[in-house]
């Protein structure tokens, strides 16, 4: 498997691994799925400033995770949110750990310190279009749960929470260097 940093030509790929996550799951919030042009740009867009990794196997996409800003104020600026989707008949081959140690590593020399991820929940047995496996992931490569909103979300006819999770990846120093977007 090799790992790197995608590129606006990958859309097309990566854009089809992550359709049945919004068209099949609630694992994704969003209802309808964007257009390939309109994924696109959410690639380049985020290449801007956060590292956008893909993996590969024989030449194919298989997963791909990103980090985006936790949230628009400056002071926020030494911490991401991450998200990452794996080639649904991929999972649990390693794909999403080697992801997110890379990501990591990207994003802590960026001066990133914590990563934020959020995961979707529900009270009660989903398998049709949600299971735990995102959360059990997030905690088994060393992310705390830190809260919760319940029922915060509809789609297919029912209610979903989320589950915010975090990971410290560097120590926080007393005066840190200027966060360093991806692209430089």
């Amino acid at each position: 498997m090799t790992i790197r940093m995608a590129t606006p030509a990958d859309a097309g790929a990566i854009y089809q691994i992550y359709v049945p996550y919004v068209r099949d799951t609630a694992i994704s919030f969003e209802i309808t799925v964007p257009t390939a042009e309109e994924f696109r740009g959410r690639i380049e867009r985020t290449l801007l400033e956060y590292p956008y990794l893909v993996a590969e196997e024989g030449g194919q996409i298989v997963g791909y995770a990103y980090a985006s800003a936790f949230h628009g104020r400056e002071a926020y600026r030494h911490t991401a949110e991450t998200s990452i989707y794996v080639e649904r008949s991929e999972r649990r081959h390693g794909i999403g750990r080697a992801l997110y140690a890379e990501l990591e590593k990207a994003c802590a020399e960026q001066n990133i310190f914590v990563l934020y991820a959020c995961a979707t929940t529900t009270d009660r047995a989903d398998d049709r279009y949600l299971n735990d496996d995102s959360l059990r992931f997030h905690k088994a490569v060393g992310y705390r749960e830190i809260g919760r909103h319940e029922n915060c979300g509809y789609k297919f006819d029912r209610w979903y929470g989320i589950v915010w999770l975090e990971k410290k990846i560097a120590d926080r120093p007393a005066h840190p260097e200027p966060f360093r977007p991806v692209s430089k």
